[in-house]
């Protein structure tokens, strides 16, 4: 109802919805440590999804170093950031379009994260920021940002340069307020300059909405800030979408308001419990290794184990005849032979689901048994066990894995086809 009765509005177009947007706002930012006091307002906008919210962070960041250098008379041309292998797309998209050289710490096999030694080593005069991950897209790990910032510290002490930290919590900034308190990763850290959330993944809401909130207003560079008057009233405005829809803001105060902090700390607790459930029942199959960790977003990651004759990507398509989506993919660079399948953890995803979808890829795993190896066709099971190299058995899996991946999409493009 909320949602219908204000789907015809523009954010920017009624002074009710901007007075909504900026009360999250100040929930978001002290929900996260912001060093705010009593009567201060904090600094933050909506956006369309964590893409968008990290565009304009990483923005913020480039025009404080450019100003920055140009103040001490050196270059500002080659911006840099250093991220893990690990971050979702939006990043490169950033790196891209407004020129930033992206610096990625590569993974490896059973550490899929940015490793805080060795992005600390990549920074240098012309990085912008690190940016950490609280809930990593492939795991759902939360990285170490305490431990960033504590390297990051010495550094800039040592050189001056006081690189900034931007944490990418989209996933995982409406789970750890509530069920892991005691970690530190927000603003309680000197160097976490500004923070993003999505608000349609844990945050309870429909696509379409997500958060970021800076430290303090010196973060935010007032010349990035628009005033517009058009409307009514003097407006700031600090977006690159300016028509955003006012519903999702709607229903994001309506929820906050709602359930409160003890009504989101029971749902959390409740998909973080769903998650042990699923994660024990994967286990006890005993042709799974757990690749999720039990701290970060409600996600159980699994793949097969030893030198399995099918693949990961034959149980996700069988799986959907059960009605389930479950994805299959390969690691980011430096671990693509490792293979992945990972079930989110959301608040209707009950402990019946749970038992039923382990009960479903055991019979999966049943008729995968029953039917011809993709791999044995390819090089034979006696072959398979005796190739000789890492490398060669990596090289052939990757080929079979292609294989695979072509055949399912070509079966795709026949569904339907007499």
């Amino acid at each position: 109802m909320l949602i219908m009765n204000s789907i015809h509005w523009t954010y920017q177009s009624c002074n009710y919805v901007s007075y909504r947007m900026n009360r999250c706002v100040n929930m978001i930012a002290r929900l996260f440590n912001a060093p705010l006091g009593d009567t201060e307002t904090a600094m933050g906008v909506g956006t369309v999804g964590s893409s968008e919210a990290i565009m304009l962070a990483g923005l913020a960041f480039k025009r404080n170093w450019q100003n920055k250098r140009k103040a001490e008379g050196k270059t500002y041309d080659k911006p840099n950031i250093v991220t893990g292998a690990n971050v979702q797309v939006c990043w490169e998209k950033f790196a891209r379009y407004f020129e930033v050289e992206l610096k990625e710490i590569k993974l490896s096999e059973g550490y899929y994260v940015m490793d805080p030694e060795k992005a600390v080593d990549m920074v240098d005069e012309n990085t912008i920021c690190v940016a950490a991950i609280l809930g990593s897209t492939l795991t759902g790990e939360f990285e170490d940002v305490k431990r960033l910032n504590d390297l990051l510290v010495k550094k800039n002490d040592a050189t001056g340069w006081n690189t900034p930290i931007h944490v990418d919590a989209a996933s995982g900034g409406f789970i750890a307020p509530f069920i892991y308190p005691e970690l530190e990763w927000d603003f309680r850290l000197p160097l976490v300059k500004s923070i993003n959330v999505s608000g349609h993944k844990y945050g309870l809401v429909y696509a379409g909405i997500g958060w970021v909130v800076w430290r303090t207003q010196h973060d935010l560079p007032d010349e990035l800030i628009f005033h517009i008057n058009y409307l009514g009233a003097d407006q700031p405005t600090f977006t690159l979408n300016f028509s955003k829809g006012s519903s999702q803001i709607i229903a994001q105060y309506y929820q906050l308001i709602r359930l409160g902090f003890e009504g989101y700390k029971n749902v959390m607790e409740n998909c973080r419990e769903n998650m042990l459930v699923l994660k024990e029942g994967i286990e006890k199959t005993e042709r799974f290794n757990i690749v999720s960790k039990d701290v970060g977003v409600p996600l159980v990651a699994f793949s097969l184990k030893g030198q399995s004759f099918h693949s990961e990507f034959e149980i996700s398509e069988m799986l959907r005849r059960f009605g389930w989506i479950v994805p299959a993919y390969t690691m980011p660079a430096d671990a693509e032979h490792i293979t992945v399948l990972r079930v989110v953890i959301r608040e209707d995803f009950s402990r019946t689901l749970a038992e039923r979808l382990v009960a479903d890829s055991l019979k999966v795993l049943h008729e995968l048994d029953t039917l011809p190896s993709k791999i044995s066709r390819k090089m034979g099971a006696e072959d398979f066990g005796n190739v000789k190299g890492k490398k060669v058995k990596r090289e052939k899996l990757m080929e079979v894995i292609v294989g695979w991946r072509k055949f399912v999409k070509d079966r795709k493009k026949m569904n339907g086809v007499c």
